[in-house]
């Protein structure tokens, strides 16, 4: 399996790098904005260029930006090649895209690779269905880089939630509160976000009714859970027919 990547240079790509070097799996090809930050072993192809990122990979693999992820997704269309894709902040023609190429070769989307995030997910749909009077707030936690709030982790869960009542997120989210706004509405959901330090990553989601509350909790205290996630998901990947598939799919959740 020769690996390519998307944001090779970035926090959780290094760790993908340096993952893939430790375990003697091959870096077909990188691509990246900007400076060369980090060593790549000698037969590794640097490229700017999408459409050679997909010629000289068997699987590519995505911790990058929405745009350059829109980059690799148009030259998929032609040069189709299984692909795993972790960019948050993606537009709703980003995700049209997404469908496009998995009608051509197999495409995993998740806003989150870690493990304990695919669970949490589950749980909060099954809790949200259950506990149908509580209200639901979520908050996420990150770091002051994180350029996309509320997070794509908290996206997700709060469309899991959403769905697990049939209800249409974008109708009941509420991403902010200030003012005299008036009593909390039946259907809402709150998805807030905080930004400081070097946070990873923690997401809470609680369901609150009068007498009683239950919090559901994921922290992350390292990128690598990531990364190692990520490079799980695509070794199972490479062995499918074209689809679009989630985490869930290569986790047999």
């Amino acid at each position: 399996m020769k690996v390519g990547i998307l944001g090779a240079t970035g926090r959780v790509g290094q760790l993908i790098v340096k993952i893939l070097q430790n375990e003697n799996i091959p870096i077909g090809a990188v691509m990246f904005e900007g400076k060369q930050t980090i060593e790549f072993p000698s037969e590794t192809i640097i490229t700017n260029d999408a459409k050679t990122l997909l010629e000289n990979s068997d699987v590519v693999i995505d911790f990058s930006a929405p745009i350059a992820t829109e980059k690799l997704l148009k030259a998929a269309l032609e040069t189709p090649k299984p692909l795993v894709i972790a960019t948050t902040g993606l537009n709703e023609e980003q995700k049209k895209l997404m469908q496009e190429v998995s009608k051509k070769a197999p495409l995993l989307y998740a806003t989150n690779m870690s493990l304990g995030v695919a669970i949490l997910n589950k749980l909060v749909s099954m809790v949200s269905e259950k506990l149908r009077d509580f209200d639901i707030e979520i908050v996420e936690q990150h770091h002051r880089w994180k350029v996309d709030a509320p997070s794509g982790t908290a996206l997700t869960l709060a469309e899991n939630c959403a769905k697990a009542r049939g209800l249409d997120l974008k109708e009941v989210m509420v991403t902010g509160r200030e003012g005299h706004v008036g009593a909390r509405k039946k259907d809402e959901i709150g998805v807030f976000a905080i930004r400081g330090g070097d946070v990873v990553g923690r997401h809470t989601v609680g369901f609150y009714n009068e007498g009683e509350f239950l919090e559901l909790n994921h922290t992350a205290t390292s990128r690598e859970t990531f990364a190692r996630g990520a490079i799980k998901v695509a070794k199972w990947l490479i062995n499918q027919k074209p689809g679009f598939y989630s985490i869930n799919d290569a986790l047999g959740l």
